[in-house]
């Protein structure tokens, strides 16, 4: 019978080659590793970007609403103030109207009249008088 002869480098020649594989698979995932690390950070510096822009948005927003709402508060004192005005004009145009209609009814200005009795001071001499000036 022939004999087999036993391959002395044999099994130390399979598991170089092995443990080469391994390592060659193991560089390749930390490189897979690497790339999507480095892809992630991308994403990430994008998003914190697009995030900046909506704040700077936001910020803008509310200054143009703050704006709004002080141009409306302007615009409601204008409106009350035109009515008011409207009022007082129709008011006023109504009194006129009255005076014209009948212009003995107008109210006329009286002189008040007040006794003017003398001043006596304390050592009881006549000083003047008491003038009533209200009119």
């Amino acid at each position: 019978m022939a004999g087999v002869a036993p391959m002395s480098g044999a099994p130390s020649a399979v598991q170089s080659g092995m443990q080469q594989l391994r390592l060659q698979q193991a560089q390749r995932n930390a490189q897979q590793a690497e790339q999507q690390a480095r892809a992630l950070q991308a994403q990430a510096a994008n998003a914190r970007q697009v995030a900046d822009r909506a704040e700077e948005n936001a910020r803008a927003l509310e200054v143009r609403s703050d704006q709004a709402s002080e141009n409306a508060g302007r615009a409601r004192l204008g409106l009350t103030a035109m009515k008011t005005v409207g009022q007082m004009q129709t008011r006023l145009g109504e009194a006129y109207g009255r005076i014209a209609q009948e212009p003995d009814a107008a109210p006329k200005a009286t002189p008040v009249e007040s006794a003017a009795r003398p001043t006596v001071n304390a050592q009881g001499q006549t000083t003047g008088r008491i003038v009533n000036t209200s009119a």
